[in-house]
């Protein structure tokens, strides 16, 4: 029984370290750091790389977003690479073209994946900074101009932007979808702040010196993450620049958002085994903030799986553990609610939760079946809901 209890005790602590204690610990060792403001003395020549399949509905919005707030210290060129879309986002382009000759379309005749798409589209390109984002982000007016500042500092390889979502409805599962976003945004900043490493850029928007980027492999779904750590894992600087805001839609489907989940935890596990080596020397501070911040919260369906198997052992010897085991069951099957409209916030919490869990148990069986290609289909856009 003290295995068990072991196995118990263990589960319980790695979940609320993930999700409660280091959260709490870079929120305390913030306090400690003093913020400089950024003031930008050089010019940079900067490509934008977007990967795009039939996203008319939002792409007109997002080009404009940022060819009419181009800052004067960047010269830039924007490419979009077309993965064989099939509605008129090739035609809306190229309508864009006649007023902004640095637009470039670049047709894929075959579906081809966001991955290959990034790559060819950067060997096209001798620029000093790239700027990675989706079709259905959306720039404010400062956010290009913010993305470079850091890079003043050569020691910076990679700047994450600052995503807001938008939830249509505040009681709704996107509100607390967007909650969990924003502070995921706190705890990037935080690692920003205290050790100048986030992990893991938001795959939405980020800026990356040409120098330091690497050809996304083959098959793979999480480019931001892989760009991120192969950025550390040669020790340089990737921070978080909370003035780079931009603007991101929420799907308001729940098989959409189930979708778009399975497919990020199919690039964890990617992105694990590929970069597993910086969990060693397990003292420092980029393998502490891995672990920490995302391979636990990665491995926690397996926590959960382990903490009911070992409470249903324990209630055998201990009648009041069975209360346990009871909830433990109840709060598995929580997610099943998600197809409804719930008032309760706390109670969406903890749907959410078990419902990211359920994507990422899936995830990593569809993972271990073999990824054969990272062909992608985008969520349904929220395109009424403006900022």
């Amino acid at each position: 029984m003290i295995l068990v209890w072991a196995v118990f005790v263990i589960s319980v602590f790695m979940i609320v370290h993930t999700y409660l204690f280091y959260p709490a610990l870079l929120q305390f060792l913030t306090r400690f750091e003093s913020k400089t403001q950024l003031f930008s003395t050089q010019s940079y020549r900067v490509a934008m790389l977007i990967a795009a399949y039939n996203e008319e509905q939002i792409i007109q919005e997002k080009l404009l977003s940022v060819l009419n707030n181009v800052p004067n210290n960047v010269d830039l060129d924007v490419f979009v690479g077309s993965d064989a879309s099939t509605d008129s986002t090739n035609e809306i382009i190229a309508a864009l073209q006649k007023d902004f000759q640095n637009l470039h379309l670049v047709h894929f005749e075959a579906r081809t994946g966001k991955a290959i798409i990034i790559n060819e589209l950067a060997d096209k390109s001798d620029y000093d900074v790239f700027v990675l984002t989706d079709a259905n982000v959306i720039f404010q007016r400062d956010t290009l101009q913010e993305l470079v500042l850091p890079f003043d500092d050569e020691k910076i390889h990679l700047v994450c932007a600052n995503i807001q979502k938008r939830p249509k409805k505040e009681s709704s599962f996107e509100f607390v979808e967007k909650s969990y976003l924003d502070r995921e945004n706190k705890i990037k900043r935080a690692e920003s702040e205290i050790w100048q490493l986030v992990v893991g850029a938001e795959g939405g928007c980020y800026a990356i010196r040409s120098s330091a980027f690497k050809p996304i492999p083959k098959n793979f779904f999480m480019d931001d993450f892989f760009m991120t750590m192969q950025v550390l894992e040669r020790n340089g600087k990737v921070v978080f620049r909370e003035k780079a805001l931009c603007f991101e839609d929420i799907p308001n489907k729940v098989t959409e958002e189930f979708k778009r989940k399975i497919r990020i935890s199919i690039g964890n596990f990617q992105n694990l085994v590929r970069f597993k080596h910086l969990l060693f020397p397990i003292w420092s501070k980029l393998a502490f903030a891995f672990l920490s911040h995302k391979v636990l919260r990665w491995l926690t369906p397996f926590f959960i799986i382990f903490l009911l198997l070992s409470s249903i052992i324990l209630s055998t010897q201990h009648g009041f553990i069975s209360y346990v085991v009871f909830a433990q069951v109840l709060l598995i099957g929580s997610p099943l609610l998600s197809f409804f409209e719930i008032k309760s916030r706390q109670l969406n919490l903890i749907i959410h939760f078990y419902f990211m869990n359920l994507a990422l148990f899936v995830g990593f069986f569809r993972y271990l079946a073999g990824v054969k290609s990272s062909i992608w289909t985008p969520t349904v856009r929220n395109v009424n809901n403006k900022q």
